[in-house]
């Protein structure tokens, strides 16, 4: 089964994030494997791509005559895929050797529409003592509590997903207009609605392989106690925008939020008790600030109609 892997990019700033995220997928043990490089409008960095990856053989690049965002370079890099199979990861990531190998296990096994595996921190400016791993979501990493096991989810992250490439073309692939600044608001979550539509229209989710990883580094930005509050506070608002748009897309964060209140709680809670620690208590109240604010972009959602 044939692979295509779009890797999109804008940027001589973090080219070297690109290379190694890149060099990742060229490393993958899946024997066909293909790159396919997007580059966002901007001729330097489509010729520096070029020198460095034209004429390797498993490798195309392309870059838009204008800066478009990334849900239209995905979109236009799943066009040019050759494979059975087109799977996306991010810049700022790095694949597991063996990353490919296991989705297409969940394909040949399963005969699955959809599959996507687990993303682990790289933590690259330390990992911030405060953040509970139950919000490790707002920095792209695999949370506490999501899945726990292999199965049936409603998506993973855009950077470790793939889909059969006729089931992605006949949905349309990822809506531009879900994702990125519009003005003032930071939206969030393409992969979200494009894979409520493929539940609606096939009655079906995305595959999680938990042992297809993927490296996220976080850098130091998302590091910070501001970014992660506006971050929450977005990613509430856009939850309320998705379910405008697709009302039966909500359902994993009404079952995440009653995790947090009759699971998470309760466990911290009773690790304190045994053993008290500044940090406990930190992530504790981290929790629930994050948790608020995630509240208060949804109720901003429902009346910014």
């Amino acid at each position: 089964m044939r692979v295509s892997v779009v890797l999109c990019t804008y940027t001589l700033d973090e080219y070297d994030d690109f290379r190694e995220a890149a060099n990742s997928v060229l490393a993958q043990t899946h024997d066909d494997v293909e790159l396919v490089v997007v580059v966002d409008g901007y001729e330097d960095v489509y010729d520096v791509v070029v020198d460095d990856y034209g004429d390797h053989p498993d490798v195309q690049v392309h870059c838009n005559d204008e800066n478009e965002g990334l849900l239209v370079s995905r979109n236009r890099g799943a066009e040019y895929a050759t494979g059975d199979v087109v799977a996306f990861i991010d810049a700022d990531a790095v694949a597991d050797p063996h990353w490919v190998k296991r989705l297409i296990t969940a394909y040949e096994e399963r005969d699955v529409l959809a599959a996507g595996g687990k993303m682990t921190p790289r933590w690259v400016a330390g990992k911030p003592s405060f953040l509970p791993e139950e919000f490790y979501w707002l920095v792209g990493v695999t949370h506490r509590g999501f899945a726990e096991g292999e199965g049936e989810v409603r998506n993973t992250f855009g950077s470790n997903i793939s889909f059969r490439a006729d089931v992605f073309a006949e949905l349309g692939g990822f809506d531009p207009e879900i994702g990125g600044r519009k003005g003032e608001k930071n939206l969030q979550g393409g992969e979200t609605e494009l894979c409520a539509r493929l539940r609606e229209e096939y009655g079906k989710g995305v595959w999680y392989v938990p042992d297809a990883e993927v490296e996220h580094k976080v850098f130091d930005y998302r590091t910070e106690l501001g970014w992660l509050a506006d971050r929450a506070f977005w990613q509430g608002y856009s939850k309320r925008a998705m379910e405008t748009i697709l009302p039966e897309s909500g359902g994993e964060e009404g079952e995440f939020l009653r995790y947090l209140l009759s699971d998470a709680t309760p466990t911290r809670l009773r690790s304190l008790a045994l053993s008290p620690s500044l940090t406990g208590i930190q992530q504790l109240a981290v929790l629930y600030v994050l948790t608020t604010l995630v509240g208060a972009g949804y109720l901003y959602g429902v009346i910014d109609k």
